[in-house]
């Protein structure tokens, strides 16, 4: 799908971290872990970027979260730190199959913006009956709120250090169970130290739905 959308609500939801609402475009649909791309105009260029979805479901709108970096984030991320509702951007997608696929048990391993997908699928998975888990490592946390209540609907949410090791969290998260999807969201580090602890705790990391962020 190629569109334009209109931003709806925008949520600071971490340090330089923000949850924008857009109106979900008619036929639209996508599950957690899916991303999209999102673009505009700046200085008269076109300019776009992906944004994995942290909304659980697809209703009247959707959600990404946006990670800025203050000191070398790109154009179009400054411009989304600084967008106001009611500003109409391009939307294509959605992509990817890396996403939640009904399975009864989810282990969502995320790095830094990768707490988006892993919100988004954990509540997707608590609100279908299933059972799920989240291995969180930034040294700036966001999206605690939500964390927070998944953990009051027995999410075993692990919050880690920016520097602390995957290892003992991540085999005591993954089970290796028949129905059981385990997810890894990040940059390329985290996901080289996620698929690297899975391995290590006796799990396969081949099986794992992977995507990496660069």
């Amino acid at each position: 799908m190629d569109t334009t959308v209109s931003v709806t609500t925008v949520e600071t939801v971490g340090p330089d971290t923000y949850a924008i609402r857009f109106d979900a475009p008619t036929g639209f649909s996508a599950e957690p872990g899916q991303f999209v791309r999102l673009g505009t105009e700046i200085d008269g260029e076109p300019v776009s970027r992906f944004y994995t979805l942290s909304s659980p479901t697809v209703d009247e709108t959707v959600e990404v979260t946006v990670a800025i970096d203050p000191e070398d984030g790109g154009d179009f991320s400054q411009f989304l730190g600084d967008v106001d509702p009611g500003t109409a951007l391009s939307l294509a997608g959605p992509y990817g199959d890396q996403h939640y696929d009904d399975e009864s048990r989810t282990v969502i391993l995320a790095g830094g913006p990768g707490v988006g997908p892993a919100v988004a699928i954990a509540e997707r998975t608590v609100a279908d009956g299933g059972e799920a888990a989240i291995v969180y490592r930034d040294g700036t946390p966001a999206h605690e709120t939500r964390l927070s209540a998944l953990r009051d609907a027995g999410v075993d949410v692990v919050l880690l250090g920016a520097d602390e090791p995957l290892d003992a969290p991540v085999a005591a998260a993954v089970s290796g169970g028949d129905d059981e999807g385990v997810f890894v969201y990040g940059f390329a580090d985290f996901v080289e130290d996620a698929t690297a602890a899975i391995e290590r705790g006796g799990g396969d990391p081949d099986a794992a739905k992977v995507e990496n962020f660069g």
